[in-house]
């Protein structure tokens, strides 16, 4: 009955509990999402791949988590698919945990792919009930917790990850499948699977083209833009390990390295989104782009060393993803009929265009250093600012009918 009369508020604390359990399974969506690159380690030997074939490996789970999202997305605009939403983080973490007893590539990469398209799934829903379930005039604090909720999963993953495989043998790994299956439970409980955000008769006569996304001008400009800014967080995320070493730092400060990068993006994503609410989107991520470059540059040209240097990844890391909630929150304005695709294009297809992105940093890496690739890839950053200030924020009547 609770359940229900939570379910029934528009605003207030209660609201605020769909928006905690959203945000817990987002938690734990990415926290999934992120077992591959410690696995890897270890399946490369077990398995006899290659570095070939572990690439392979890592784009699959690029293209089904990341590339696919929009098209979920407009799924999740059409048809209700809501139910689905207490099964899909267990569904996750089976398939990503069952990784660690198979012996044959092939079924590796469709454990991998299947793991991913609960993450694909996940993302779209999940954002489109948050617009939903948030209190009234919070809707970007509420998407910026969501949104907290990912980095989280994903900043603690490789750590707790460590440790577990640590303390137990990589066959006891299906072992972390247990907490998927209780907050499955939980959402089951709350009722969150009963809520729609489908609009009954928009959906009815929804007859999308994916070629009419193209020719809205504003909507390309702003995924361009973040395509770009999620090509020099991901960049940074899978090199940054690496680019420790380089400097001298041993595995396990370079482990730390990159978790206080993404403990930033935490504390980023949540102020960004606070932010939103009070000054405008478009005004949070110009100026969180903007001076997102300056620790990021410091860092890889200027010291490498130092206490300084965790301050200036921290920054770096926050203020990148201080750009997010607002880019999902504009993203949705551009199609407000279509929140699940909106939502799709920011949080999936964005930093799928950022892994296309992180592999040509490799390819310039491997001839100029580690270094000054990643520098110029951060200076890509002007780009997507200037992208940034000519999207408008308003549409035109001519974007507002197709």
């Amino acid at each position: 009955m609770m359940t229900e009369i939570a379910l029934q508020s528009k605003s207030g604390k209660k609201s605020y509990l769909q928006v905690l359990l959203l945000s817990m399974g987002h938690f734990f969506n990415d926290f999934y999402c992120n077992f591959l690159p410690i696995l890897l380690p270890i399946l490369i030997p077990k398995l006899g791949l290659s570095l070939t074939l572990s690439g392979v490996l890592v784009m699959v789970m690029s293209f089904t988590a990341n590339v696919l999202q929009p098209v979920f997305g407009y799924m999740m605009d059409k048809y209700n698919f809501n139910k689905l939403m207490p099964f899909l983080i267990p569904f996750g973490a089976v398939f990503i945990c069952m990784t660690s007893w198979v012996n044959e590539f092939w079924l590796l990469a469709v454990l991998i792919a299947l793991s991913g398209l609960a993450v694909s799934t996940f993302h779209p829903m999940g954002a489109g009930l948050i617009s939903k379930v948030a209190p009234e005039g919070k809707l970007s604090s509420s998407i910026s917790i969501f949104v907290a909720g990912g980095s989280l999963g994903f900043a603690f993953s490789p750590i707790l990850l460590v440790y577990f495989m640590e303390a137990f043998d990589l066959k006891y790994l299906p072992v972390l499948i247990l907490p998927a299956f209780v907050l499955g439970f939980f959402m089951y409980s709350s009722g969150l699977s009963r809520r729609r955000f489908v609009n009954e008769q928009v959906a009815k006569n929804m007859h999308f083209s994916f070629s009419r996304l193209f020719k809205h001008k504003p909507l390309m400009l702003l995924n361009i833009s973040m395509g770009i800014r999620a090509w020099v967080f991901t960049a940074l995320v899978t090199f940054l390990p690496l680019w420790a070493m380089q400097q001298g730092y041993d595995s396990t400060s370079g482990g730390w390295i990159l978790t206080v990068y993404l403990c930033g993006s935490v504390i980023g994503g949540l102020a960004g989104g606070a932010l939103n609410d009070k000054i405008g989107y478009k005004k949070v991520i110009l100026w969180a782009l903007i001076l997102a470059i300056f620790p990021t540059m410091y860092f890889l040209l200027i010291s490498q060393t130092g206490f300084l240097i965790y301050i200036a990844l921290f920054l770096s890391g926050a203020l990148s993803m201080a750009a997010n909630p607002g880019a999902i929150v504009w993203g949705q304005n551009f199609l407000p009929d279509n929140p699940g695709m909106a939502s799709g294009m920011m949080l999936g297809l964005s930093f799928g265009l950022g892994g296309v992105g992180t592999m040509l940093t490799s390819s310039v890496a491997e001839w100029i250093g580690l270094s000054v690739a990643l520098g110029l890839t951060t200076a890509l950053l002007v780009v997507s600012i200037v992208l940034v200030y000519i999207t408008p924020v308003k549409l035109s009547l001519k974007y507002q009918n197709l």
